[in-house]
């Protein structure tokens, strides 16, 4: 009966870890693809959005590769040998995520405070909606690195317990 009741809490943990980092996933793509603000500057306009920037769109790419994921995947057992391909599948997801946010904070931050040597201006100060919305784009998707990771390491709980089961 315990050994059932710690079953049933690690799939319930599972299944709501998974359900968290779809809802992060997906909000962080709604928050990105909706981000845009334009700018009057010498009498010319100037529209900030997303797709402007390559890295933005990675991570709208690997976010919406994420939902999908766990999407799939939501039902899915994990006490056989599925346990396996998903906990590779989980590594991959993870460092697709840590990837496209530590690639998207590097642009926020040239965004944000410019950079001098190269000689690029902070855009953050004429596109301020544009910059808030990217801000809690990257949030989310923060959020849905770390649900991941705790994904991950749930994945490698299970496919240990199912090794020391086997023994």
């Amino acid at each position: 009966l315990f050994l059932f009741i710690m079953t049933l809490a690690n799939r319930i943990t599972i299944f709501l870890l998974r359900l968290l980092a779809l809802g992060a996933s997906v909000a962080a793509v709604i928050i990105m693809v909706t981000s845009h603000d334009s700018a009057q500057v010498l009498g010319m306009t100037f529209e900030a959005k997303f797709a402007n920037t390559p890295t933005f769109k990675y991570f709208v790419g690997v976010n919406i590769l994420a939902s999908a994921y766990s999407l799939v995947v939501l039902f899915f057992p994990t006490k056989n040998m599925l346990g396996r391909i998903l906990l590779i599948t989980d590594i991959l997801m993870t460092l697709l995520l840590d990837s496209s946010i530590s690639a998207c904070l590097a642009i926020a931050q040239v965004g944000k405070k410019g950079n001098t040597h190269a000689g690029w201006l902070p855009i953050c100060g004429q596109v301020p909606k544009f910059c808030d919305r990217i801000t809690g784009s990257l949030i989310t998707g923060f959020a849905a690195a770390i649900l991941y990771f705790l994904l991950l390491l749930f994945s490698f709980h299970n496919v240990l317990n199912l090794y020391t089961l086997k023994s």
